[in-house]
């Protein structure tokens, strides 16, 4: 059984050098996350390079995913490197303090003191610190601790409740963008957006540098979640990451599971992708087997309908990357047997007003009720294997393309298989293609004679958002 999440995994000091990341992507990763928090430009130009080469080693198609940091809403640096914080301690949050000590620390984030006022509750740490604001007096804010602990340089606060009115772009991020760019990014991660504006803006300035990859709203805000705004994010962008680190912060972590599931389940229906991300495997870092408890938050993940689940710091720094992969394609493959398919539910109170979308839906059905061994979408832009792998049909979506990007944008969506086809299949009428098409798929032994494959293809050929006829072919009949 072809497992249909994808995997997302991240890149780091572990799993930076060619032999590892060849295991990686022969285990299983579909898309290589790059993150800009670290490292210089021409550090992640030439890691691009190398996920480049390896895929192309390893002879799978595998995407990547720039992820920009987003703004540093974090304290400084102390003395010596870190302090203990005592309960009911008093404590000073200064945007003016260089060097932090046992009194006050300074902050990245100059503008906080604006954003707070007494009675606000800050979370340091991703919680794990909990200060009560008592006072605001200039660049100083004077807090209470309610839930003490170590706290050491540059660790990360959140406003319980959201509310910081940091921009979700900033310089920096504004210059990786170019950056990402110029290395052919297929993805671009947008960290802490709180409006559509936010992914406008990020889009825009993509476009402007020439890159042309598929934005990525990570939902980590609490602004973000309210039902009506997160509508209009997804309409901005191209997909959403479920970040659950600083939003289990903002929003509280009882309430991350149910939202993850709203937030899948909308993203289905809009048509957009979506990748379930924070301490899927956090064991594995440091164990070569993951928990129970690990186990059954991928599994859930995968039941929700994701596109993709990701790995962050366990292949980024842990010691058993190219394992946790493995571990993770297996629970994958696993979940997906008990994914019960009810395609003609699904289909209750939808309506298609454009001709290629009222294609993919009609393959998908004639597929699914002919028993067919494939749904196979020739395509240039990706968007007919998209729209069909919104809906749960059990029959793998093989996206055939002459486009590179296509083939690595396909490379995360669920269910769907991207297959590159030769330039020259644009010069081809329809019946010509469609029999280099079931050559190329008996030839990867995705199907044999006997088999009823369902093809979508637009005339005129070779252009975007034309699909416009659906064939239905037994493999091996002369069609």
């Amino acid at each position: 059984m072809q497992r249909h999440t994808k995997i997302v995994a991240t890149l780091g000091p572990a799993s930076n050098d060619a032999e590892t990341l060849e295991r990686m992507i022969a285990a299983g990763v579909d898309v290589v996350r790059m993150n800009f928090s670290h490292g210089k430009p021409e550090d992640h130009i030439n890691r691009a390079k190398l996920v480049r080469e390896a895929a192309a080693k390893v002879g799978r198609n595998v995407g990547i995913l720039g992820d920009l940091q987003g703004p540093k809403i974090r304290v400084g640096k102390f003395e010596n490197s870190k302090i203990f914080l005592e309960k009911n301690a008093k404590f000073v949050l200064d945007s003016a303090c260089e060097l932090g000590n046992q009194e006050r620390v300074g902050l990245d984030y100059k503008d906080l003191p604006r954003d707070v006022s007494p009675g606000t509750i800050l979370l340091l740490d991703d919680g794990k610190i909990t200060l009560e604001v008592e006072k605001v007096k200039g660049t100083e804010i004077h807090t209470k601790v309610v839930q003490g602990g170590d706290l050491s340089n540059n660790k990360g606060i959140n406003r319980k409740g959201g509310g910081l009115t940091a921009p979700a772009l900033t310089a920096k991020d504004m210059e990786d963008i170019k950056t990402a760019a110029l290395m052919g990014v297929d993805f671009l991660a947008v960290s802490f957006p709180k409006s559509a504006a936010d992914m406008y803006m990020a889009k825009t300035l993509l476009r402007a540098a020439g890159g042309h990859a598929l934005t990525i709203a990570k939902i980590e805000r609490t602004e973000a979640v309210e039902t009506k705004v997160l509508e209009e994010i997804l309409n901005a962008c191209d997909g959403i990451m479920v970040a659950r680190g600083d939003l289990a912060v903002e929003v509280g972590e009882a309430a991350v599971p149910a939202l993850q599931k709203r937030m899948i389940r909308m993203a289905r229906e809009l048509n957009k992708l979506t990748i379930t991300a924070t301490q899927m495997m956090e064991s594995m870092i440091s164990s070569p087997v993951p928990t129970r408890a690990e186990v059954s938050d991928v599994a859930n993940a995968v039941l929700d309908g994701t596109d993709a689940v990701m790995l962050s710091a366990e292949t980024a720094a842990g010691k058993f990357p190219v394992e946790t992969v493995e571990v993770m394609a297996r629970v994958a493959t696993e979940a997906e047997k008990f994914n019960p398919v009810s395609l003609d539910q699904q289909f209750l109170d939808r309506t298609f007003s454009r001709i290629d979308q009222s294609i993919a839906m009609a393959a998908l059905l004639t597929a699914t009720h002919m028993g067919a061994k494939a749904i196979a979408a020739l395509t240039q832009s990706g968007s007919t294997p998209l729209w069909m792998s919104r809906l749960n049909s059990g029959v793998p979506i093989y996206a055939l393309t002459p486009e590179d990007v296509t083939v690595r944008k396909t490379a995360l969506m669920r269910e769907v298989y991207p297959v590159l086809m030769p330039a020259s299949i644009n010069s081809l009428d329809r019946d010509r293609l469609l029999r280099e098409a079931e050559k190329t798929l008996v030839k990867a032994k995705v199907v044999q004679a006997g088999d009823i494959v369902v093809f979508t293809v637009g005339e005129p050929i070779g252009q975007s958002g034309g699909t416009n006829s659906l064939k239905v072919v037994r493999i091996g009949e002369g069609n």
